[in-house]
């Protein structure tokens, strides 16, 4: 049976015992009813694995000691993900989740034209990505950004120079197939989706200017969030 899996902001590896917080504790302790000398693992989603044994179970500041650490390594390939904030925030989690499950790099809020809806709780998001890294088990957590202008997007070095760029829209012009686009030979890939109402045409050209390559998804017409799903199994399943 697999172990208790559960998640540790901060680590350092030197350090051999360490005190849990309060909402871990609790849920060890009342929820789970682990016990002193009961087996667990923790990440820190930057790849480490600890294989760790109670030692106090208060269900306050459950203390634990590492019996073992191993380190998970990260996917050789960078697979990121910008995609329009939603004005229905739960499907916009709910993309948070399958993609985090999937094993996607980064996620990048964007603020299209279109975007109905610019409020972000960050908090909240980030919680769900750790949520989903633990029920699939997963040593690295998505790196999460801050929701970002569109037009500001290509402004950033790490978008400029991914090996593969993509953006899916719904526009009748042309378009190739993304699953005949993909070079999983190339360290990474990413692709933009837009919101409920698409990107604008002036969007679209901006990120083709860019060296994005038009792509589509499939036949029938998507949500944001489905899209955002397909895209993240097209690349990452490659």
């Amino acid at each position: 049976m697999a172990l208790p899996f559960f998640y540790i902001s901060n680590y350092n590896s030197s350090e051999k015992e360490l005190v849990l917080d309060e909402v871990t504790s609790r849920h060890m302790i009342q929820v789970l009813r682990m016990k002193k000398d009961d087996s667990l693992n923790l990440t820190d989603g930057k790849g480490n694995l600890l294989t760790v044994f109670i030692t106090d179970d208060h269900k306050k500041h459950c203390a634990v000691k590492v019996k073992d650490v191993a380190h998970v390594s990260l996917a050789k390939r960078n697979v990121s993900i910008g995609i329009s904030v939603l004005k229905n925030a739960s499907r916009f989690e709910w993309f948070l989740e399958k993609a985090t499950e999937l094993g996607i790099n980064e996620i990048i809020p964007l603020i299209c034209e279109r975007t109905e809806k610019e409020k972000f709780r960050r908090d909240r998001m980030q919680n769900i990505l750790v949520s989903a890294m633990l029920q699939s088990q997963q040593c690295w957590l998505p790196v999460l950004h801050e929701p970002t202008a569109f037009e500001l997007l290509f402004r950033q070095e790490e978008v400029a120079g991914r090996g593969q760029k993509f953006i899916a829209h719904c526009t009748e012009t042309e378009k190739r197939k993304l699953t005949e686009q993909i070079n999983a030979s190339l360290p990474s890939q990413i692709i933009l989706v837009g919101p409920e109402g698409d990107f604008t045409s002036a969007e679209i050209e901006l990120a083709m200017h860019h060296h994005f390559i038009a792509v589509s998804l499939g036949n029938t017409r998507l949500r944001t969030e489905t899209a955002g799903v397909v895209a993240a199994s097209l690349l990452r399943l490659v």
